[in-house]
């Protein structure tokens, strides 16, 4: 029962992506192109894909659970933990992207 409402909802996300404006506009994809399709392949259990398509969709998360959890707990109170994992999926995010646009543009 749960993997087939799991298969319904994957179906239903491919189905369901969001454009992106940027790209739409300029042609040019933004640092987030790639982050729907990424979380999907997650879902699928292809983890190899889904950092294929979007290296900081794994630490995105985990940083979006731990501040979700540290706002209802008070885990990190001085922040340290927080502003590490921004900084950590801030780089990934800005390296990919770089990388990404030397592959296209080169």
């Amino acid at each position: 029962m749960i993997f087939c409402s799991l298969g319904q909802l994957v179906q239903w996300l491919q189905n369901h992506l969001l454009p992106c404006p940027l790209k739409y506009l300029t042609g040019i994809d933004c640092p987030g192109c790639g982050f729907q399709r990424s979380v999907i392949a997650l879902l699928k259990g292809n983890l190899k894909e889904s950092l294929h398509l979007y290296p900081a969709a794994i630490p995105f998360i985990l940083t979006a659970l731990f501040v979700a959890v540290d706002a209802y707990r008070g885990i990190d109170n001085s922040g340290l933990i927080k502003k590490t994992a921004y900084l950590i999926t801030g780089n990934i995010m800005l390296i990919s992207y770089v990388i990404k646009l030397y592959h296209l543009y080169a």
